[in-house]
Order: structure tokens, then C-alpha cells, then sequence
């Protein structure tokens, strides 16, 4: 699964590196060492706007905005369902009532710097920090959706979100059986396309990410608690 992760590239640049056409950021940015489910967090998307005069199509336009973590349902009664809703594995995504329609019509990128895991060692559980052996940000595939309390008129809509898991490639697998899927680039427009609704075609892209693209190292304890977030937890600690 993946619980916890970390978000310090900025909003400009992460919208350069997804090459968006539009920021929509409703918040000051701040860098986020130890990002929690219910917290905001950022995703790309790709949305059809209204065809233009003389034009015979909608345009798609590329989308880089806030999202709470925990995906809530359009249909769901309340909003504590998103706490259990952080993940979406891979192999179900399709044919879960929270996920099928997210699936096929409201897919997102959510970047992220990299992701703790914790491995168990007998009784413990010891946290890693897990990112891009390059340093470049990843691409969690992702999907959203819309909420608001019906027993509010006034209520204003909630865009969340989840992040979704496959099983660990061999070096992940190290530490835990399970991983975000990350896509590479050339998969990016393929899993936004607004255009594309078929199931199966999507969830062939749900899959391990390459050996060689993550490193990892153990870290502090202190990133356990929420209430940590400062650069040091991503600090390696001697094992």
C-alpha cells in the first residue's frame, strides 16, 4: 500500500515536468515531508472543455490542482468513507463499485518526490524512504472524484482522490508486497486520456514499475507520527 508519502517540488514546476495547461492551485504551496490521507494533495488530470467556434471536437485541456486524499464517492452518505479509500489495488479497480466509474472516466497523476514504506523485522516495523534513483518525481496513477453533503445545500464540491497499488516489483519487495504504480512518461497521455473508457485497456498500464527505477533507504522513526514534517525524515539513518 502506500499511507504516507512526500511532496517538495513546487506547483510551477511540477506543472513544467506534466507540461499543464492550466494551474489551478486554491492554496499556498508548502513542502510536505510526511503527506497523510485527508491531507491536499496535487494531481493532474486532462478534461474536455467545450468545442471552440468553427471547431468540431472538445478541446482537452491538462489540469494541475488540489485534491484530498481518500477517495470519496459521488454517491457516498459520508465523508469518513475516504479514509478508507487511500489505495486502489490494481487488480480490482475495475470491478469495485468506489472505483469502476473513476476508472473508466476520472483518472489522475499524482506526483510525488518519493513514499515511505515500513518493512517488518520481527516484532517492528522499520520505515523507508522510497524514491526515483534519478531524482526525478514520479507519477502515482491515480483516480478522482466529486463529493459534497447532501444534507447541506450550501455545500461546496470536494474533489478527492486515491492512488492506486499493484504488487512489488523484486526490489520493492524487499521491504513490503506491495507498491504504487507509477507510470513513466510515455504512458501519461495514455492514462489521462479522456477519450479512452475501455477497462481492460486501462488496467494493462496497472503494472509493477521497473527494478531499476526506484532506491531506497531506511529513515527515522519520527515519520511514524503525522505530527512530524520537516526535512530530516527523509534523512538517511545509519543501519
Amino acid at each position: 500500500m502506500c499511507g504516507r508519502f512526500v511532496t517538495k517540488t513546487d506547483p510551477a514546476k511540477m506543472a513544467q515536468i506534466f507540461d499543464v495547461d492550466a494551474l489551478r492551485d486554491d492554496g499556498e504551496f508548502r513542502e510536505n515531508y510526511n503527506v497523510a490521507p485527508t491531507q491536499a494533495v496535487y494531481a493532474v488530470t486532462e478534461e474536455e472543455t467545450a468545442p471552440g467556434e468553427g471547431d468540431a471536437e472538445p478541446a482537452v485541456e491538462r489540469v494541475l490542482a488540489r485534491y484530498r486524499w481518500g477517495l470519496v464517492p459521488h454517491w457516498a452518505k459520508d465523508i469518513k468513507v475516504g479514509y478508507k479509500m487511500i489505495n486502489a489495488r490494481g487488480e480490482t479497480v475495475a470491478s469495485r463499485n468506489a472505483f469502476k466509474g473513476p476508472l473508466r472516466r476520472h483518472r489522475c497523476l499524482i506526483p510525488a518526490d518519493g513514499f515511505y514504506e515500513w518493512k517488518r523485522d520481527g516484532q517492528e516495523r522499520r520505515p523507508y524512504f522510497v524514491h526515483a534513483a534519478d531524482g526525478s518525481l514520479l507519477a502515482f496513477a491515480g483516480l478522482w472524484d466529486t463529493w459534497r453533503d447532501k444534507a447541506e445545500p450550501e455545500a461546496e464540491w470536494l474533489r478527492t482522490c486515491t492512488i492506486i497499488t499493484t504488487a512489488a516489483n523484486a526490489r520493492m519487495a524487499a521491504i513490503h508486497d506491495r507498491m504504487p504504480v507509477i507510470l513513466p512518461q510515455e504512458l501519461w497521455a495514455g492514462w489521462l486520456d479522456p477519450g479512452e473508457h475501455d477497462p481492460d485497456a486501462l488496467t494493462a498500464l496497472l503494472r509493477p514499475a521497473s527494478d531499476d527505477l526506484l532506491d531506497m533507504y531506511e529513515v527515522g522513526r519520527e515519520v511514524g507520527s503525522v505530527r512530524n514534517n520537516a526535512p530530516h525524515l527523509i534523512d538517511r539513518v545509519a543501519t
